[in-house]
């Protein structure tokens, strides 16, 4: 995942995170700053998933952001051609 986008949606995805995995704090996210390998490192840990597991469980999370961030940067592209050419 692009980290600008990680750090441009870092609070949205970060409280996706805690949502899913409630027993990892803000400072245990905070310290991965974002990282996804970290991440799943720290949810495997706390959680007892398989590292494969956690890996694929955090980047899925992720992987959402980052497609939505693409929509979004594109359906502004797709409004600024139609006023161009109206």
């Amino acid at each position: 995942m692009n980290k600008d986008v990680i750090q441009g949606k870092w609070n949205e995805i970060k409280g996706e995170l805690r949502k899913t995995w409630g027993n990892i704090t803000d400072d245990e996210f905070e310290k991965t700053k974002g990282d996804a390998q970290a991440i799943a490192g720290i949810v495997q840990q706390r959680y007892g998933l398989a590292k494969e597991d956690a890996s694929e469980k955090v980047s899925s999370l992720m992987n959402r952001y980052a497609e939505s961030t693409k929509d979004s940067l594109r359906q502004g592209r797709d409004e600024a051609e139609r006023k161009r050419n109206h």
